[in-house]
C-alpha cells in the first residue's frame, strides 16, 4: 500500500487526533531545542507515523520503509511518540479528584492482560515471570479504574503476567486508595472475584461456599453486582479494539506501561472526553 493511500485512510477518520500529536511533538522538538529542518520527518507525519502503529498495528519496517527511514530512528520517533503522549495521562490523585468532582456513584475496576511475544524472564520460585496461568499466554497485567459507564479515567504501571489482579492492585496501591476514598465519600469500587477480601470499600459477588450454596439473597446480590460491574469490560474493549498495538506487544514488555497510558490519552483526544 502506498504512502499517500495509507495516510489518507488515517487522516480522513483521525485527522484532529494526528493535529493534537502534532502539537505535543512540536512543543517537545521546542523543549530539546531541535533545530528546523535537522529531523527526516515534520511533527505532523511523525504524529501519523505512531497512529498508524497504535492504530493499525503497522509493523516498524513497514513504518520505515513508507518515510525512507531506518529501522532505529522509526523506533527513535515512535519511542518520542509515546512518550509525548504518556506525559499526558492523568496520576491516580488527579483521576480520582475528576472523579469526586464529577460526584460518581461508583467506581469500576478491573484488570486486563496485555499480550506480549514470548519473554525469558525467570521469576520467583523459576516461574516465567511474563506467563499468565488465567489467560494460557504470555503478557503484563495492567489495572484499568474506569467510570459507571465504562469509560476508563486511569491506567496502572505494567506488572507481570503471572501476579493475580490483587497483588498488582496492592503493588500499585489501588487498595488502600480506593478502601480510604469509600470510608470518605462512600464512593464503593465495584470488582470481580479476582480481588476478593480487598476491603470493606470493594463490593464484588459472593463466592459460593466449598460444597454449599448460595441463598436467594445472596444470588440477587450476585446478579445486580455482575450487572452493574459488567459495564466496565467496556473500559478494557475501549482500549484494545481501539488499538490494536495493544492487543499484542512486541517491544519490551515494560513498554507496555507507556503504551497504555499512551493509549487512554488517545482515547481522551479522540472523544474530548477525560471523565
Amino acid at each position: 500500500m502506498s504512502t499517500s493511500v495509507t495516510y489518507t485512510a488515517v487522516l480522513d477518520a483521525r485527522r484532529s487526533t494526528a493535529e493534537n500529536l502534532a502539537r505535543l511533538l512540536r512543543d517537545r522538538r521546542a523543549e530539546i531545542g531541535t533545530r528546523r529542518g535537522r529531523r527526516a520527518l515534520g511533527c505532523f507525519r511523525q504524529a501519523v507515523l505512531v497512529l498508524r502503529w497504535f492504530i493499525d498495528g503497522t509493523r516498524l519496517a513497514q513504518l520505515a520503509r513508507d518515510n525512507g527511514l531506518s529501522t532505529s530512528t522509526t523506533y527513535r520517533y515512535l519511542h518520542e511518540g509515546l512518550a509525548v503522549l504518556a506525559a499526558g495521562a492523568p496520576d491516580l490523585d488527579t483521576a480520582l479528584r475528576r472523579a469526586k468532582e464529577a460526584g460518581l456513584t461508583h467506581l469500576n475496576l478491573d484488570g486486563t492482560v496485555v499480550r506480549t511475544d514470548r519473554v525469558a524472564a525467570v521469576g520467583p520460585n523459576g516461574a516465567d515471570l511474563w506467563w499468565s496461568g488465567k489467560h494460557r499466554h504470555h503478557g503484563g497485567n495492567v489495572q484499568v479504574i474506569s467510570t459507571p459507564d465504562g469509560w476508563p479515567l486511569w491506567v496502572s504501571p505494567v506488572r507481570p503476567g503471572r501476579e493475580h489482579d490483587t497483588t498488582c492492585a496492592r503493588h500499585h496501591g489501588l487498595i488502600d486508595t480506593l478502601n480510604a476514598l469509600a470510608a470518605e465519600l462512600g464512593v464503593p469500587t465495584l470488582v470481580d472475584l479476582g480481588y476478593e477480601n480487598a476491603g470493606d470499600g470493594f463490593r464484588h459477588p459472593v463466592k459460593k461456599p466449598a460444597g454449599g450454596i448460595l441463598t436467594e439473597a445472596q444470588q440477587t446480590y450476585n446478579k445486580v453486582i455482575r450487572g452493574i460491574h459488567g459495564v466496565c469490560e467496556r473500559a478494557n474493549s475501549l482500549l484494545k479494539t481501539t488499538f490494536k498495538a495493544l492487543r499484542r506487544v512486541s517491544l519490551d514488555p515494560s513498554r507496555i506501561t507507556k503504551i497504555a497510558a499512551a493509549a487512554l490519552v488517545l482515547l481522551q483526544l479522540e472523544y474530548g472526553r477525560t471523565i
